[in-house]
């Protein structure tokens, strides 16, 4: 009888760890961001988000080297090329100036408090 009431404890306090952590992620908004530039060499792109004054405007967007074959897996490299989004056109857009890189790359905008983080899809520069 003891193992059943301490399984069962254990189980309702994993639910509420899981329904909190859920409930905190759905809390942020969206954060959409694109790269394009493919075979110049120089990123740019745009960052959207249906709370943009939050979660768009002067929002930092990091240049990462896909090492592997895809994104993610703990290897790929940060290449120390950022920017943030300034509002431009009716978009809040981002361009690192010409840094030359070659090679498959993505955009990154960390998550920041209330926005959540979004990768863009993977271009070869």
């Amino acid at each position: 009888m003891r193992i059943r009431t301490f399984i069962a404890t254990g189980l309702v306090a994993l639910s509420g760890f899981v329904a909190t952590t859920m409930a905190q992620a759905a809390g942020d908004a969206e954060t959409a961001v694109t790269i394009k530039g493919a075979g110049t060499g120089d990123p740019y792109g745009t960052v959207k988000s249906p709370k943009p004054n939050k979660c768009a405007d002067d929002r930092l967007v990091k240049i990462y080297k896909e090492k592997g074959g895809e994104q993610g897996g703990g290897d790929d490299q940060y290449t120390g090329v950022s920017d943030s989004t300034s509002f431009s056109n009716g978009k809040y857009r981002w361009f690192v100036g010409q840094p030359n890189l070659d090679g498959k790359h993505y955009a990154r905008a960390p998550k920041v408090p209330g926005c959540a983080a979004d990768n863009s899809k993977t271009i070869d520069l």
